[in-house]
């Protein structure tokens, strides 16, 4: 097998990632990218795996299988801050969100029976 196609395409993912984290101002689209990104780890360790024969059989594919668990530990997390900036905000858009404690303004709670 010729190593070269998929560490080719990885690479091209990686960047693709790459380019879509900095450039996104959608905070699900950044994550998406960043999903994009391991995957392209994922392929890499996986080809190199199977090309290269280390001392330890079959250590990519381990790899792999700890950055997939890694990858959907930072989709839960990750969702669950995009949902409750969504909820503080009205928008999932990575330029507005305040970095620092001193701008976080609370957004008061309407409910139904207080009009």
């Amino acid at each position: 097998m010729r190593p070269v196609i998929p560490y080719v395409t990885a690479a091209l993912l990686f960047g693709l990632g790459a380019y879509g984290v900095l450039r996104r101002r959608n905070a699900v689209l950044v994550l998406m990218a960043v999903e994009l990104m391991l995957n392209a780890v994922n392929l890499i360790l996986v080809t190199a795996d199977t090309t290269v024969r280390a001392q330890l059989p079959h250590a990519g594919q381990v790899f792999a299988l700890f950055v997939i668990v890694l990858a959907a530990a930072e989709v839960g997390v990750g969702l669950a801050i995009v949902l409750q900036l969504y909820r503080l905000r009205s928008s999932v858009v990575v330029d507005e969100v305040p970095l620092d404690e001193a701008a976080v303004e609370p957004v008061p709670a309407t409910v139904e029976g207080d009009r």
